[in-house]
């Protein structure tokens, strides 16, 4: 007995400060689970001892259950068939979340998402996951189930739908959100969309998927317990633990603990936050903030930039308008499609009166208007960039005007969203952001509640998912402290195929998992080559040298002519473009006295030449575009 105490201890997590006064939330926890306090995972041996122990004083020898094993059963020859997870997109970045799982030929996805372009990719407008591996076992897939209606979890849908019409399984106001989408892409017809409440389970194949509730910076998000004969898995989904959200509706922790009982294979955890200490706060925080600051207003106007899905946040400004007897306005199209499909599912509750149409807001005072724009991210063509840069055709800045930016500033875009504030602060306006007030809480867990989170479900495995590649990194030492052997924590990469039995976890293979760029109408036409050329154009420019010949005689009938863009104005460098005219004219000249009759070779030569006539002149590299016009 002296043994199994010493091995039970030395499993236990060793507490650190970091732990230090979690107690409260720990004890909600405690009573939430029948007043029991939860106890880390026993290691494998001492496990499987005890219960063999427990077996011997009940049972008889004939009636003992067979432990589960990957290996033949003596009596059946049943081999353990394994779970595979298949991370399409959402690991090593922030966003374009979507992941398969697959057991016995059955499969089904996770999410489809996008993410936003970066400063690479010039000229696209969104980033979707490649659907090739999931387009290739079309008759395998029983269905997408959605864990929450952000973007970078639904925004991919239309695009998958249009070639694969799978059926969609989700909450309420996500499949609304969902619904929203497919509209704008004349897919809503055809759609199969079905809605799930928390609590509730479907069954896809083989596999039995349960919606639990989580608590996130919109309602309605789940996470899934994904059960089949090998095991259960848990996928967080975008999480944090907050007791007192603005529904009132607490996660559903006892409903996580009930599977740590039963015993779980793997948990699949939100990494986004897991390199920040502590607690995330609550978004009530947020309300308390902005009532200060509606007071602080006076007679001013007030405008309140956050991200169009943070249905929360929006209810909170709204009721405070509301108490101030101000009308509230809302800007910018996801903004307004948001607002109206929460209010019509009754998820946003807006008093008689108060909304009004945004070009009502010139016959009222300063001091009677709210308005709720999107732009928190300083994104070029939001409604408040419009605005700071006196591009919009219904609002304008005021001198006074207190503007809120509720929102932390995306990796990235922080230049975008100083360049914002600083024009805003230019014309008069007195700017709030995040890093001066409590204007912004986010939707993630930071490390307590991503550790209270292992504790409750007790995975034998872990899989830290949603996040950068230091997030997964960050996630997985804290499973680490947490008592799971570093040999059952696995960090994988989009495209790794995760194989789980019950005995094992390992990596057992890739797929095809990269990015496919949207631009426009067009779906993946733009590669990276395009990407080079137009990152090439943006930072250099182009020199286009035409020149019109004779196909017989191969004379010059007409030029060259040489046109600039983005490279030198050409009326302040008249003897550049005259010398690269003569230039041109000398290679022309000896391709023909040299007999080099190919077009293309032509071409080839001017490029080359006009190149490295710019570089010693310019010390810059145009792309160079020369066009031969055959009369």
């Amino acid at each position: 007995m002296d043994d199994v105490k010493q091995k039970q201890n030395s499993y236990r997590p060793k507490k650190t400060s970091s732990q230090k006064g979690t107690s409260a939330v720990n004890n909600l926890v405690n009573s939430i689970v029948n007043n029991k306090p939860l106890e880390m995972k026993k290691n494998t041996a001492q496990k499987r001892k005890n219960t063999s122990e427990k077996n011997n004083m009940t049972k008889s020898a004939s009636t003992r259950t067979t432990k589960k094993s990957n290996k033949p059963s003596r009596k059946t020859g049943h081999v353990e068939k394994p779970i595979r997870i298949i991370p399409l997109g959402g690991l090593g970045e922030i966003g374009k979340n979507m992941t398969l799982y697959e057991y016995d030929g059955d499969m089904f996805l996770v999410d489809c998402g996008m993410s936003f372009p970066d400063e690479e990719m010039p000229g696209i407008d969104i980033v979707i996951p490649d659907f090739s591996y999931v387009l290739e076992h079309t008759d395998k897939i029983k269905g997408l189930v959605v864990t929450h209606g952000h973007e970078d979890h639904i925004g991919a849908i239309p695009y998958l739908l249009k070639q694969f019409n799978v059926p969609i399984y989700a909450t309420r106001l996500t499949v609304g959100l969902i619904e929203g989408k497919l509209k704008e892409h004349r897919l809503l017809a055809q759609a199969n969309l079905n809605i799930v409440k928390a609590g509730e389970s479907v069954q896809l194949g083989k596999f039995t998927v349960e919606f639990i509730h989580v608590n996130h910076s919109i309602p309605d998000a789940v996470a899934f317990a994904i059960s089949c004969e090998t095991g259960t898995v848990i996928q967080t989904g975008d999480f944090k633990i907050d007791t007192t959200p603005i529904d009132d509706r607490v996660i559903d922790i006892a409903r996580f603990a009930e599977y740590g009982k039963k015993g779980v294979l793997a948990l699949l955890a939100d990494s986004t936050n897991a390199e920040r200490p502590g607690f995330t706060q609550s978004e009530r925080i947020v309300g308390e903030s902005l009532s200060n600051l509606f007071v602080r207003a006076g007679d001013h106007r007030i405008i309140v930039a956050t991200f169009s899905s943070n249905i929360h946040r929006i209810q909170q400004i709204i009721d405070e308008a509301a108490r101030c007897n101000r009308k509230v306005v809302v800007s910018g199209r996801s903004m307004l499609n948001v607002v109206t499909i929460a209010s019509e599912l009754g998820y946003l509750k807006v008093p008689d009166g108060v909304l009004i149409d945004i070009d009502l807001i010139k016959n009222y005072a300063p001091n009677q208007i709210v308005i709720i724009t999107t732009g928190s991210k300083g994104e070029p063509l939001s409604a408040l960039h419009r605005i700071a840069f006196s591009d919009h055709r219904q609002i304008e800045i005021m001198p006074g005007d207190m503007i809120i930016i509720s929102a932390n500033p995306i990796p990235g875009n922080e230049k975008l969203v100083d360049r914002l504030v600083n024009e805003l602060m230019k014309r008069g306006a007195n700017v709030v952001y995040e890093k001066m007030y409590d204007v912004h809480v986010s939707g993630h867990a930071c490390q307590e509640e991503i550790k209270l989170m292992m504790s409750i479900v007790k995975p034998k495995y872990f899989i830290p998912v949603h996040g950068e590649q230091k997030h997964l990194y960050k996630n997985s030492l804290l499973a680490n402290v947490m008592g799971i052997d570093p040999k059952n924590i696995l960090i994988a990469a989009n495209g790794s195929v995760i194989e789980l039995t019950s005995q094992s976890i390992r990596s057992a293979g890739i797929v095809p998992a990269g990015r496919v760029l949207v631009d426009g109408l067009g779906v993946g036409d733009v590669g990276s080559i395009v990407l080079r050329d137009r990152k090439h154009l943006s930072d250099d420019g182009i020199i286009v040298v035409t020149v019109s010949m004779d196909g017989k005689t191969r004379e010059v009938v007409s030029g060259p002519d040489v046109v600039s863009r983005g490279f030198v104005y050409v009326k302040e460098s008249e003897q550049l473009m005259s010398d690269l005219r003569e230039l041109v004219c000398d290679i022309l000249e000896n391709s023909y006295l040299n007999n080099i009759h190919d077009w293309n070779s032509v071409k080839v030569k001017i490029k080359d030449g006009v190149a490295k006539f710019l570089y010693s002149r310019t010390h810059r590299s145009p792309m160079i575009l020369p066009i031969i016009m055959e009369v």
